[in-house]
């Protein structure tokens, strides 16, 4: 049977094409939006060129993911691939392995899933300085709540319907999310608002050192920007439900790929540019507000209409995330790894308790009222996540046990390095660093935030196993009576049968 027409894993269907997934991946060049004045911060306009270097590991990273998303077609993207590959590593049905595995799943679900609540927050902060009469009524925390109420609640009815649905969603957003992005970007340049010497002129801090202190800034602003602009390979989250995954996968990974390369770059370009870096630092929650006002003027039809575009546009990424961070918790509980009730799915496909769960769960994050200490606290789960699934790709090149399986799509010779290389960048080096940033900048609250919610799954695991193993008695104990109830009734038709 042909990939194209195997069945979705566990109730998921196989309705996408790699332009939808593209479409529905496009969202992700909007999460430079938090970190556009938050990198400027510590490393002026060379702003520019960790982005540039981040999204080129972002290339090296995919193309083992497009590798391993051709060779486990069946498995949700990063999550299934690590929990698929650990539980092999070290066998058993409630082993290390599996721990391993979930845990790393865990963690890539820590770091999609927050981001609802970060474009909430960014959404209620827009609506609160561009709507001056809805200012007056109501703090950007109330915004920011309504707005996540809103946007989930619209988003759970949409996508209850099924991936292809939401991708046809996804469609329209992602052009309403180009369009903006594409004239902030590209506009100020035309015009003539970008002036060089902001961005020649500071390259660097004046008191930047090359010393241990700066070193780690470098390491955490390295994995701040990993969360943005390696995040395209959630176009491999949908391998279950592309309808050819060895040849959707890495078209949809690489579509995504070039285009957030190409929009990172000059949109920090065109923002300290504009602004200078002074400038974006003094607007560091929503420096695109003034590179507008700079272009179409302080007021207008212009202005308002793409900014209202661009807020727009902030659902489409949250979309994505939310697909995203559902698809991970529904394969940990098909993994074994998440209690069972996460694997159900509705007559469409789509896994409802997740959807609902996450739901909550950011409404929750919105109340610390701190994009930035939400992002922080994501990126760590991000970071470890991207460490422990390239090490299991290391482990794909080296255990004979996948010698012979088919792999559509092979990297380069020589990518079991680029693994390990990039693994041991992410854990240990960019996870310290995270943490040091936040240290810095915002104390230690999204550090024990992250290490809390990472740290949870632990007893969650061993209540799922606990689960499994309860299951597998009660199993056990009814094929045991059926057996029973089998030999009495041989027994009865014996004694019936006075021939025998």
């Amino acid at each position: 049977m042909s990939e194209k027409h195997m069945d979705g894993v566990d109730g998921l269907k196989r309705s996408i094409d790699w332009k939808q997934g593209t479409a529905i991946a496009l969202g992700v060049p909007l999460l430079i939006l938090p970190s556009l004045g938050y990198l400027p911060l510590y490393v002026s306009a060379a702003a520019i060129l960790i982005w540039a270097l981040s999204t080129v590991q972002g290339f090296f990273q995919n193309t083992a993911y497009a590798e391993m998303a051709t060779t486990f077609p069946k498995a949700s993207g990063v999550p299934g691939f690590a929990q698929h590959i650990y539980a092999d590593k070290y066998p058993g049905r409630h082993g290390k392995g599996k721990l391993i595995g979930g845990f790393t799943a865990w963690s890539y679900w820590f770091g999609w899933n927050p981001i609802l609540a970060i474009f909430a927050l960014l959404v209620g902060g827009y609506l609160h300085e561009l709507f001056p009469a809805l200012g007056a009524a109501f703090t950007e925390y109330q915004l920011s709540l309504g707005a996540g109420v809103v946007i989930f609640g619209g988003l759970f009815a949409v996508n209850w319907f099924g991936l292809k649905d939401g991708a046809i969603l996804s469609y329209f957003l992602a052009a309403l999310s180009l369009i903006p992005l594409v004239i902030l970007t590209v506009a100020p340049f035309a015009t003539g608002h970008v002036e060089m010497s902001n961005i020649t002129g500071n390259w660097w801090p004046t008191d930047w050192a090359w010393d241990m202190h700066h070193i780690l800034i470098l390491f955490g602003v390295f994995g701040i920007a990993h969360w943005s602009a390696c995040a395209w390979e959630t176009a491999a989250m949908y391998g279950p439900e592309y309808k050819n995954p060895s040849k959707d996968a890495p078209k949809a990974l690489f579509a995504c790929g070039i285009i957030c390369l190409l929009l990172y770059v000059l949109m920090q370009a065109s923002v300290i540019g504009v602004l200078g870096v002074d400038g974006v630092i003094a607007e560091s929650v929503s420096p695109l507000i003034p590179v507008a006002q700079a272009v179409f003027g302080q007021t207008g039809i212009m202005l308002t209409v793409v900014i209202v575009m661009l807020m727009a546009a902030m659902v489409l990424i949250i979309q994505t995330a939310y697909l995203g961070s559902s698809r991970a918790m529904h394969s940990m509980a098909v993994e074994g790894n998440l209690p069972s009730m996460f694997r159900r799915t509705n007559s469409h496909g789509t896994p409802y308790i997740s959807l609902i769960v996450i739901a909550v769960f950011n409404l929750f994050l919105i109340s610390m009222g701190n994009a930035a200490a939400v992002l922080a606290a994501s990126a760590i789960g991000y970071t470890i996540a991207h460490g422990l699934s390239l090490f299991a790709y290391v482990v794909t090149k080296n255990n004979p046990a996948y010698a012979d399986l088919k792999r559509p799509f092979l990297a380069p010779k020589g990518w079991k390095g680029v693994g390990l290389f990039f693994g041991l960048f992410n854990v240990p080096l960019s996870v310290i660093g995270v943490v040091y940033l936040n240290s810095l900048e915002i104390g230690w609250t999204s550090t024990i935030v992250a290490f809390g919610v990472l740290g949870i799954y632990v007893p969650i695991w061993f209540y799922t196993q606990h689960e499994l193993r309860r299951h597998d008695k009660e199993a056990a104990a009814i094929r045991s009576s059926d057996h029973d109830l089998d030999d009495e009734a041989a027994d009865l038709e014996k004694l019936s049968d006075p021939i025998r």
